[in-house]
């Protein structure tokens, strides 16, 4: 996609955003967003000023061939069987061998020890990924609770996927992989490049302009369906702000958070 950048004003930040992913067709996950002025009201009409922001598409995905729609659909079917095996991430249950073993039953020959776990995840990631038709590195950072897993590609676009779809398809079944040998609870990540710090600055905004808009308004905001890593991440960034309260309702895959007044 060419990297196009736009300025768009409006009488708020949020609809200046939104008007700006409307002209270019894309979602707030795809374009970086700078807030320029977040305009004034002014008074009887007089020094109002609209609020300015511009938004530049992030350079992420390569042009998709049929060798990617397969794979695309070899990955949905795999996460969809992963998610009725494995209940909610965030509440850190353990899903049962039997039916992780539908999942992934070419690995249940794995060790049941962490090294094996990640060596397990590790050759699951770099197989998939030799199925996408790109050549990748995949290396494993351990630290307290989490593994991450970090893919070096030279298609980094098309393991990430639009809006996130692939890599966070892969996350699943990655941690889904790792628990059928190691039972304790530990948070498996995949990165690809630095995918995930920019998009937990995404989420960070994502998390302020919504405060900002409760407080505003005095009405809860209903967010865009999330995965359940996002979801954490964003109600961990907002219990530091006492006024608000968050929780989330719906069912996957459609599960959502809501920011409300704390009461």
């Amino acid at each position: 996609m060419e990297n196009k950048k736009i300025v768009v004003s409006d009488v708020t930040v949020d609809r200046a955003i939104s008007k700006g992913l409307d002209q270019l067709n894309l979602s707030s996950h795809e374009v970086d967003i700078t807030i320029i002025s977040e305009g004034k009201k002014g008074l009887f009409g007089f020094g109002k000023k609209e609020a300015e922001v511009s938004l530049s598409p992030k350079t992420l995905t390569d042009p998709q061939d049929d060798r990617q729609l397969d794979a695309n659909e070899l990955v949905e079917d795999a996460v969809e069987r992963a998610e009725e095996a494995h209940d909610e991430i965030s509440d850190e249950s353990v899903p049962e061998k039997e039916e992780l073993d539908e999942v992934i039953e070419e690995n249940a020959d794995f060790e049941s020890s962490r090294e094996a776990a990640i060596n397990g995840v590790i050759d699951y990631l770099s197989e998939t990924i030799k199925t996408y038709g790109a050549s990748a590195e995949v290396k494993a950072e351990v630290s307290r609770n989490v593994i991450t897993f970090h893919i070096d590609t030279d298609k980094p676009g098309l393991i990430i996927g639009k809006h996130g779809k692939i890599i966070n398809a892969l996350q699943t079944l990655a941690q889904t992989i790792f628990q059928q040998h190691e039972r304790s609870r530990v948070s498996v990540v995949v990165n690809v490049g630095d995918y995930r710090e920019r998009r937990a600055k995404v989420l960070e905004n994502m998390a302020d302009r919504t405060t900002e808009r409760v407080l505003r308004t005095k009405q809860p905001v209903f967010l865009e369906p999330l995965p359940a890593f996002e979801r954490k991440q964003i109600h961990a960034y907002l219990s530091k702000t006492p006024e608000v309260s968050t929780h989330s309702e719906g069912k996957e895959p459609h599960r959502y958070l809501v920011v409300e007044l704390a009461k």
